[in-house]
């Protein structure tokens, strides 16, 4: 039994079953899918990256190349689109997610030799790997035509070039492989290569260059400590200079077909016939945190009718402010087109709120959002109700769905724990100290960040998981005591 567990065959075989039974069993879809689709289908057929509005082929930079290409490359491939080409899609996204869990475990076991265990690190890395093959949460994004597997394993890959670049400018060796030593005169090369592998994230999700930002944080400070401030500089303008590269090309096309400076995604996706809807989301900002209220009110913007009544209670002061959200809603409902006056009345309400209570938009709304984003059952794929409370109801009620949100959230929770029980093992050992600070200061600021978009979807946190379950694996040594 142990050398089947201590087998990588047997982790990647276990983690490819549970990936085709998300395929098989719960396929499926977003409202990103279809943008997607219409991207990719006419950058192939039109050579273009282009959306359909009313009937054209319209360029737009509502979404970053990477996936689109991605697609684009499978549609070629199979010789279909669309829905046709959705199970190679997925089955492209299940070998890719195998190939994460294998970066995610020599990041474990790269962890676990600056920690002096060498010994153990093999141990470690057949860890990492089961974690990271069974862990549900990744597992079935391969089921869905979106950017997550492919945004997970570019962080992975990130997170292992920038963990031992930190630990390279801190001025210890890195065993990156049998008989092979990292040094610092090595760390130009792994800056160069960190950048690309976060520029090439970056071509799927715009946001990807935080993790760089971040480490070069980390590195300032390191830098700092050893009176180094010369080799910061240049190991930093080496790594953002190949992030950048990665994305020219892309620059360059919105240069040319939009005119615009444009280098990613903006952050907010209309398009030019739209209003961009900044005072309704800084209305949302004074009490949404749960994504129950996402899906009732935030995306039915421009396209469905939102009701009074799906909006907590949480939303009003006062009977006053909520008759003024009533009658602009009326007005929106009538024709589901969101205008300049009607934008500019939830701007008025969310600045009244936010002057009569700032700590709630600024404190407690933020953390209630990192609350719901990190600590949630993460079931939003699965044909899962969700519900669990009341619990005598709800067990006779829908028990089996019960069960699985139960036990998801506190698999969600064993994962998150292990994380921090591996970062305390972790801590007396100052040559992993550096890794640790990249990766437990990126967790930290991206949580940050999530609380400042449009909707805490549960999914973001998901590119935070190879950090997650390389640390979790570190349970599996012991400090020998002396």
């Amino acid at each position: 039994m142990k050398r089947f567990f201590s087998n990588p065959l047997a982790a990647l075989f276990a983690g490819a079953c549970l990936r085709l039974f998300f395929v098989f069993k719960f396929p499926a879809t977003s409202g990103d899918t279809v943008l997607y689709d219409q991207f990719a289908t006419n950058w192939l057929k039109l050579g273009k990256l282009a959306m359909d509005i009313q009937g054209v082929a319209t360029p737009v930079d509502l979404r970053m190349p990477g996936y689109p290409a991605f697609l684009a490359i499978v549609y070629a491939v199979t010789g279909r689109t669309g829905e046709a080409a959705r199970l190679p899609v997925m089955l492209a996204q299940t070998a890719v997610d195998l190939g994460t869990c294998l970066v995610i475990a020599q990041l474990a076991r790269l962890l676990a030799r600056l920690a002096g265990q060498q010994e153990k690190s093999r141990v470690v890395f057949a860890a990492a790997l089961w974690l990271a093959a069974l862990c549900p949460f990744t597992a079935n994004y391969v089921a869905v035509p979106l950017t997550e597997v492919w945004a997970v394993f570019l962080t992975a890959v990130a997170f292992y070039l920038l963990s031992i670049l930190a630990t390279l400018m801190s001025g210890n060796a890195v065993p990156a492989s049998e008989g092979r030593i990292l040094t610092e005169r090595d760390t130009s090369k792994v800056a160069l290569l960190s950048g690309m592998a976060v520029g090439l994230g970056a071509l799927f999700r715009p946001e990807a260059p935080l993790l760089l930002l971040t480490t070069i944080l980390v590195l300032g400070f390191v830098a700092l400590r050893r009176k180094e401030l010369m080799d910061w500089f240049r190991v930093a303008a080496l790594a953002g200079i190949a992030c950048v590269a990665m994305l020219v090309p892309w620059t360059i096309r919105n240069a040319i077909t939009l005119h615009e400076f444009q280098p990613l995604a903006p952050k907010d996706a209309t398009l030019p016939s739209e209003l961009e809807p900044q005072g309704f989301m800084a209305w949302e900002k004074t009490w949404l945190y749960s994504m129950r209220d996402t899906y009732l009110v935030t995306w039915k913007l421009n396209d469905d009718e939102i009701h009074l009544e799906d909006i907590p209670d949480s939303a009003f002061d006062s009977q006053e402010e909520r008759d003024r959200v009533s009658a602009v809603l009326e007005k929106y409902n009538d024709d589901l087109t969101w205008n300049a006056d009607e934008d500019a009345e939830f701007a008025q309400l969310a600045r009244e709120r936010t002057s009569r209570r700032p700590f709630r938009t600024y404190l407690w709304i933020p953390l209630r959002r990192v609350v719901r984003i990190w600590f949630t059952p993460r079931i939003e794929l699965l044909p899962v109700a969700g519900h669990v409370f009341p619990l005598a109801y709800q067990s006779e009620e829908d028990p089996v769905d019960q069960r699985i949100t139960i036990v998801l959230f506190f698999v969600n929770i064993f994962i998150v724990g292990l994380a921090l029980w591996g970062a305390w093992k972790l801590r007396p050992f100052p040559a992993a100290h550096a890794a640790l600070a990249v990766l437990m200061t990126y967790v930290f600021i991206r949580s940050a960040f999530l609380t400042a978009l449009e909707a805490p979807e549960p999914r973001y946190t998901l590119v935070c998981f190879p950090a997650l379950l390389a640390l979790g694996a570190q349970a599996a040594w012991r400090r020998s005591r002396t």
